[in-house]
């Protein structure tokens, strides 16, 4: 395998192709030499004969099929038109019977028979020039379209990569400034009256927006430096709602090396939080429940809503759709987020695949 990668390396690729076509033709020119040399002994003609008339035949047409190679390199006609292929076959197997005359001519200049039936031949020959040469040049033809082909499937998938990278980038961009903005006010709101918590929850955002910083280039984390992360946030939340706000986390120690986009849960739980203590007097308690089964992560987020003043539905907001578009460009599946709400709580629950 190595080898083989240095080979490629080191050579351009038309080179490498042009060894592939030697090497896949050679394997089948072998089989064909041995047959027209069992069909010209038929006719008489000596062994060594019949071995140099079958292997120079075979040699004229790989050399007409390294020329098309080259040709149809830089060249690729319209497939609706064949008219040009035809002719250039047509012209390459007349050429090739004449020089394939000239050559036996030259190596057996006084065997009048061998030459005579050579001469007697020269129809079916070039008949038989024609069709490796058309074969030849169909393959090659193939050949290069299904690597342009694939080549633009490549470009294609390049760029929906890119395009996908990008807009997983620009969600996360989008959820930022929302909870940002939100802090900087709290923290401006403590400045006055309480600035030991201020200068504490400043403290807190730099962490939590450092760690942030770092995680972008993820694409996936372990539940551990998730819900780590997710502290940063909750810790930051408590300074603005103080006694009001506790978090529930339930997990068990198996599941924590589970892997996850990383902040997929803060939209979610900010998302609770701003459904669950704006429209709740008194304290408010939010679950997050961490189970895996069946190579699932599944993680749900629950929240207290009060149905006389909140309508559950309206916790749909951007940052579910947001985490549901992120889960679709990385799984493309719609159906790993849903909601719920019964007994004045709603609920969140996120199925992140464990891909094996």
């Amino acid at each position: 395998m190595n080898h083989k990668l240095n080979l490629q390396n080191k050579l351009p690729i038309g080179e490498v192709s042009i060894i592939k076509l030697l090497i896949n033709y050679l394997s089948v020119s072998v089989i064909f030499i041995v047959l027209q040399v069992y069909v010209l002994s038929t006719f008489g003609i000596g062994f060594m004969q019949a071995l140099v008339d079958a292997s120079l035949s075979h040699f004229l047409i790989l050399f007409a099929g390294l020329v098309t190679f080259n040709v149809l390199r830089y060249y690729k006609p319209i497939r609706e038109n064949s008219f040009y292929p035809r002719v250039w076959a047509m012209l390459l197997s007349l050429i090739i019977t004449l020089i394939f005359k000239a050559i036996v001519a030259f190596i057996y200049p006084i065997d009048l028979d061998y030459l005579s039936f050579v001469e007697k031949s020269q129809v079916l020959r070039g008949i038989y020039f024609l069709l490796n040469i058309a074969l030849l040049t169909v393959f090659i033809f193939l050949w290069f379209y299904f690597s342009d082909e694939q080549k633009k499937q490549q470009q294609l998938a390049d760029v929906k990569t890119l395009t996908r990278d990008a807009e997983l980038v620009s969600l996360r961009q989008q959820l930022q400034p929302h909870f940002l903005f939100n802090s900087l006010n709290s923290i401006s709101a403590l400045v006055v009256t309480r600035p030991q918590e201020a200068r504490k929850m400043i403290q807190q955002l730099s962490d939590f927006l450092r760690g942030t910083l770092r995680k972008d280039e993820l694409e996936l984390i372990s539940l551990t430096d998730e819900l780590a992360h997710l502290q940063l946030y909750l810790d930051i939340e408590k300074v603005r709602f103080g006694h009001r706000l506790s978090t529930d986390i339930i997990t068990e120690s198996d599941f924590l090396n589970c892997k996850i986009p990383p902040l997929i849960l803060q939209p979610l739980v900010e998302n609770a939080i701003k459904f669950g203590l704006y429209d709740v007097t008194g304290d408010v308690t939010i679950s997050i429940i961490c189970q895996c089964n069946q190579n699932n992560l599944t993680i749900s987020i629950t929240n207290p809503f009060d149905a006389t003043t909140s309508s559950p539905q309206k916790g749909v907001g951007f940052g579910l759709s947001s985490v549901q578009r992120r889960l679709y460009l990385l799984y493309a599946r719609n159906d790993l987020i849903s909601t719920t709400h019964q007994n004045n709580l709603f609920t969140t629950t996120v199925i992140i695949p464990q891909l094996v």
